[in-house]
């Protein structure tokens, strides 16, 4: 593991690694072409000296149309090379999408990685780029914009290293800018947290456009020495082969979990059996006792589970539990980690705030929702409700905001989601209020399966009638093969309604027997 106590740019520590382990595997491309950290290390030379002389300069931003490949992460510690700000988005987004992301982020280039993205190539061919051959593939990039105004940067580890833009379909994106300290420090507390190690192989399979899998994936391996082996997009069969193999760290999410589990029940496999995996991690949602001791029992390790968001540069707590433990929180503080509760109830919820070197620089150009973002003793306030239990780990009950008022009782959709996906056939679920008068919401259930036909609604009405109080359970219950998703596997509340508008109008089923 690197000491990264002296670094001011995560670009050092190829530097390092290059020097002292240079023929070492650093990366496995989607196309299976491995890649030495010797050759990672020229390669990223390369790529800082040609974009450096297509104008890009320190305080420049350079937007990056990505799917995860090598060519992704040779772009971004290139960019910070030459102390330049990467920007890397998601090829498939639409391009109103785009539009509104570029407009906000003032690159002075914008590169396609088209050589791994078919959306990544319409964007290319839309916006009339330019054929740009690299060592790791055919890419495409657009014109120097020479209006771009670059950004005042300091010449330590608080300069900024990436925006990140948030998810979200209405008002003005918001990038939150995270710097090279924060990137050191989360991809450091990661690598040690998961113990890992140059024997490593790390599964690539979450987005680096996104923030989970930028630190704890790509920013982690390269400290540790690892080896990043890289899913350009995820596919359950070609994952589950992957998992059987050499890797030995997960960094997943519940819906990948999910999935996979599937796919191996299709293959009439019921354990995973592979020695080599001993690190298995899951975010971003609640885990349910029962599913978590299913997940343990096919993978055959402890499931460990953990906390964050873009604005904490990933993680603000992780569990280290050893297997068969039934505890379903996010774990205690990270080391060097603050965090605290403000405003508690009679229940002991209230909003999680944190502070501490994994906490980002703030939103790029808007200092308002910056300022918003923070209160008076320098805490950043998640938006998350949450409470601590009596060993001090987090337990998140919800989104501030997700939180459902029915009949004037609180209702936190996890706490309803963790019940439904204790069936057997559920692989994942999504719960959000809808309101029917002033003060009081109804609660909607959308429930994803394997087979549509496997399960009814009455049935799914049954299971939650036996785990939950009548004020707690879903008033519908939609059955469904996917829901929208972001690329992370996160799912998309905000366009469940819309998406399931036809479904939502015909009757409620009434509950059978489960």
């Amino acid at each position: 593991m690197i000491d990264t106590t002296t670094m001011t740019r995560i670009d050092q520590a190829l530097d390092v690694q290059r020097t002292t382990r240079p023929q070492a595997i650093a990366l496995r491309d989607h196309d299976g072409k491995q890649i030495s950290y010797d050759q990672l290390g020229q390669v990223v030379d390369d790529l800082a000296a040609d974009l450096s002389a297509r104008g890009l300069g320190k305080g420049d931003r350079l937007l990056i149309l990505a799917e995860n490949c090598a060519a992704l992460v040779g772009l971004i510690l290139a960019t910070t090379r030459v102390g330049a700000v990467a920007v890397p988005i998601n090829a498939r987004m639409t391009e109103h999408e785009l539009e509104r992301i570029a407009e906000h982020a003032d690159p002075r280039l914008t590169v396609y990685l088209s050589h791994v993205s078919s959306p990544g190539g319409e964007h290319a061919a839309h916006a009339g780029a330019a054929v740009w051959d690299t060592p790791l593939g055919t890419l495409h990039v657009g014109a120097t914009r020479a209006q771009a105004v670059p950004e005042p940067s300091p010449s330590d580890a608080g300069a900024v290293a990436v925006i990140l833009y948030t998810t979200g379909t209405t008002g003005t994106p918001k990038g939150v800018m995270l710097s090279h300290g924060n990137l050191l420090f989360g991809g450091s507390t990661s690598a040690r947290m998961r113990h890992m190690t140059a024997h490593d192989v790390i599964l690539g399979v979450l987005p680096m456009t996104h923030v989970f899998g930028l630190t704890s994936m790509m920013v982690a391996s390269l400290l540790a020495g690892a080896q990043l082996w890289l899913f350009s997009r995820f596919a359950a069969p070609a994952v589950l082969d992957a998992l059987r193999g050499e890797v030995t760290v997960m960094p997943a999410v519940p819906q990948i979990h999910a999935l996979i589990m599937a796919e191996a029940r299709t293959r009439g496999m019921d354990r995973l059996g592979n020695p080599h995996l001993r690190y298995v991690s899951s975010g971003a949602a609640p885990l349910d006792p029962d599913w978590k001791r299913r997940a343990e029992a096919f993978y055959g390790i402890a499931l460990q589970n953990g906390y964050g968001m873009t604005e904490t540069t990933a993680g603000v707590t992780l569990t280290t539990n050893p297997p068969g433990v039934p505890d379903v929180s996010v774990g205690p503080p990270l080391p060097g980690v603050d965090l605290r509760l403000r405003d508690p109830g009679s229940d002991g919820v209230g909003e999680v705030q944190t502070r501490g070197p994994h906490v980002m620089q703030g939103y790029f150009r808007n200092p308002e929702a910056t300022a918003a973002a923070f209160d008076g003793d320098g805490y950043l306030c998640t938006g998350d409700l949450g409470r601590i239990d009596q060993d001090g780990n987090l337990h998140i009950v919800g989104r501030s905001r997700e939180l459902i008022i029915r009949g004037g009782f609180n209702v936190y959709p996890p706490e309803v989601e963790a019940a439904l996906n204790d069936h057997p056939l559920v692989l994942q679920t999504a719960v959000i209020g809808r309101t029917i008068e002033a003060g009081n919401e109804e609660v909607l259930a959308f429930c994803q399966v394997a087979d549509p036909n496997s399960v009814t609604e009455e049935v799914l009405q049954a299971h939650a009638a036996e785990r939950l109080s009548a004020y707690k359970r879903p008033t519908r219950i939609i059955v469904t093969t996917s829901l929208p998703a972001a690329p992370t596997g996160k799912i998309l509340k905000n366009r469940l309604v819309e998406t399931f508008r036809d479904d939502l109008q015909q009757p409620a089923a009434a509950p059978t027997s489960s």
